[in-house]
Formats: structure tokens, C-alpha cells, sequence
């Protein structure tokens, strides 16, 4: 059975608990690291490696499906055109998500990319691994679609590409007008044009996912499948719940660690692309800590002024991390 949920591996502390999770229920789940968290020259999750994530999970479980979310062009740490990390991705992962819209400036680069880099990846060398799959189109923060304009590119995509290669196309990226800023899910749901995406996907036999599935009440996402959407992501959401731990263990076993912890965020820059440009950070210092918490918990500062002061932070995370698993899971079935 297809995931109908994928999560970001934000920390090694969720990787394993979602590991934990669905060997003790046999439900499927997605993992989906951006070439940031998890990279073949290393990520901030873990330090980890693409093929150090890969078999550490594969060492631990069948039941999660390994997705390269966003590849492609400037979606690294560096400005580059995605290939490098491609070459390991096709070794290691179930899933690629083709995803050169951050550069692509129009319709026409972005379909002339997207062909390039999927054949890109039929003509390596070492595409040995015929299972492999493939993602395409991107999410609303990157570049809106319309209903009209994503049948035109799937449609374009399949007479470009070889019969093959579009039939490793399995997920259509759909849109509902979800965003995220702060620590919260701030777009306009619009529901026709969710329906009229999730029958585009369908017409051409491809699995609808959302991306930015976060901080959404559970009525609104057993609606969104009850009306047809089969997968979701949701990422910051599961980073910003192991932060609200760190901050609870903080407040009760070292409340003075609290000022490193902001500190240590503050400096990474991470949360700048989260928030309005008048946030004024030594104002609202805890929510940035939430904003920018997961970026940080494999930086050796704060390995040693913080997480070594606090105690049961793995368990009281796992715990949280299924009890989200298993709520969501009630609601959508």
C-alpha cells in the first residue's frame, strides 16, 4: 500500500520514531529529506550523508518509502543545477521528486528542465534500479498552478518523454493554496481547485500529493482526502514538535540553556525565509526558537550547550511523534 502521508526526517530522534511507528503498525510512511537536510556531501540532519540515511533506514525498516524531495536546480546548500546530487539520489532513493521551478522563470524552462533532468536520470550509467520513480511539478510557495495549466504539463510530459520514463511519473504534485509562515499554515484553501487538480492526476493515472500538508486541523485533512487527495507532506510540523520538547525540558531542568538555544538559532539564519521582514527576533525569542529549533540539533554547540543538559527528550519525542501518526492516520480512513 502507497503512503498516504510523508514526513520530513527533520532530526534522527523522528526518522526513528516514524521507523518505530510503522514496523509496530504495518502503515506505510514516506520519508522526504530536501538536498538541505540530507545530501550526498552531507545535510544538517544528522550530518547524515544520502547514502549513510538510506541504509541506516533501510537497515531498520521495509515499510518507508526513501523520496528525494525538491531535486533539482539551487535547491542544495550551493547555487548548482542539481546533477551531482541526482547521480547519488538514483542509487539510494524509491522516489525523486523532479523539481527545477526555483530557477525556472517560465512554463516553457520549467517543462524543458524537468524532461532534461528525467532523462538525465534514464541515461546514467548507473540507473540500474528499475523500480525507481519519479515526481513532477512543485508546490505553491515555489510556482502556482492553475487546474488548466497542469493538465498542460503532464500532458506535455508525456509526448516529450518515452513511454517508459513517463510511466515512472507516479506522483503529480496538486495544489490548494497552502502556505507556511511562522508555525503556521497560512494559505486559502480552495477546494474546487483541489478537486479539479486530484481529476488531472487521475485522468492520467498519476497519485495526487500535497505539499504542505503542516499545522492543518484534522477535519480539513480527512476532507481533503474524503474529496480524493491520496498523499501529503507535512515537515516543519513534526521538527517544530521535538523543538517544543527541547523547550519543555529547558524550562524544567535548565531554564539559563534557553538563551543558547536562541543564540545558536539566531546565528544559523535558518528561520529568515520563515517569517515577515519586520520580525523582530530578540523580541520573540521563543518563537523563533520554534521557527528554527530542528535546524539545529545536529550543530555541536548545540550537542553541548543544550542537549546535554537535558534529559528524556528522545522518548517524550517519539511518544508525540506517534500519537500525530496514529491521529492522522484515524482521520483519513
Amino acid at each position: 500500500m502507497m503512503p498516504k502521508f510523508f514526513i520530513g526526517p527533520m532530526s534522527k530522534n523522528i526518522v526513528d520514531a516514524v521507523v518505530e511507528y510503522t514496523n509496530d503498525t504495518g502503515v506505510n510512511v514516506g520519508l522526504i529529506p530536501s538536498r538541505r537536510q540530507v545530501e550526498f556531501s552531507g545535510g544538517y540532519v544528522n550530518n547524515w550523508k544520502t547514502r549513510d540515511f538510506a541504509e541506516y533506514v533501510r537497515s531498520k525498516t521495509q515499510n518507508v518509502m526513501l523520496v528525494r524531495d525538491h531535486a533539482g536546480p539551487m535547491q542544495g546548500n550551493d547555487p548548482d543545477d542539481g546533477t551531482e546530487s541526482l547521480k547519488f539520489d538514483i542509487l539510494h532513493f524509491d522516489l525523486i521528486h523532479i523539481d527545477p521551478w526555483k530557477k525556472a522563470q517560465t512554463y516553457e524552462e520549467g517543462l524543458k528542465d524537468t524532461i532534461s533532468l528525467i532523462n538525465m536520470c534514464e541515461s546514467t550509467n548507473d540507473f540500474s534500479r528499475k523500480n525507481i520513480s519519479y515526481e513532477v511539478a512543485t508546490e505553491e510557495s515555489i510556482r502556482k498552478f492553475t487546474p488548466e495549466e497542469l493538465k498542460r504539463f503532464i500532458s506535455d510530459l508525456e509526448k516529450s518523454l518515452t513511454c517508459s520514463a513517463f510511466k515512472r511519473i507516479k506522483y503529480l504534485v496538486v495544489q490548494s493554496g497552502t502556505a507556511l509562515e511562522e508555525n503556521h499554515n497560512t494559505g486559502e484553501y480552495d477546494k474546487d481547485r483541489l478537486l479539479k487538480m486530484v481529476d488531472v492526476a487521475r485522468s492520467f493515472g498519476k497519485i495526487s500529493k500535497e505539499h504542505n500538508g503542516d499545522y492543518l486541523e484534522n477535519k480539513l485533512v480527512k476532507e481533503k482526502f474524503d474529496i480524493g487527495l491520496d498523499s501529503i507532506n507535512i515537515a516543519p510540523e513534526f521538527g517544530q514538535i521535538q523543538t517544543k520538547v527541547y523547550i519543555q525540558k529547558i524550562e524544567e531542568q535548565c531554564p539559563d540553556a534557553m538563551e543558547d538555544f536562541f543564540n545558536i538559532c539566531l546565528e544559523s539564519g535558518r528561520w529568515k525565509k520563515w517569517v515577515k521582514k519586520d520580525f523582530k527576533p530578540r523580541e520573540n525569542k521563543v518563537e523563533l526558537i520554534n521557527i528554527c529549533g530542528h535546524y539545529v540539533f545536529s550543530n555541536k554547540n548545540f550537542l553541548e550547550k543544550v542537549h546535554s543538559r537535558v534529559f528524556g527528550v528522545e522518548l517524550d519525542v517519539k511518544n508525540k511523534i506517534t500519537e500525530r501518526l496514529i491521529e492522522l492516520n484515524e482521520h483519513t480512513t
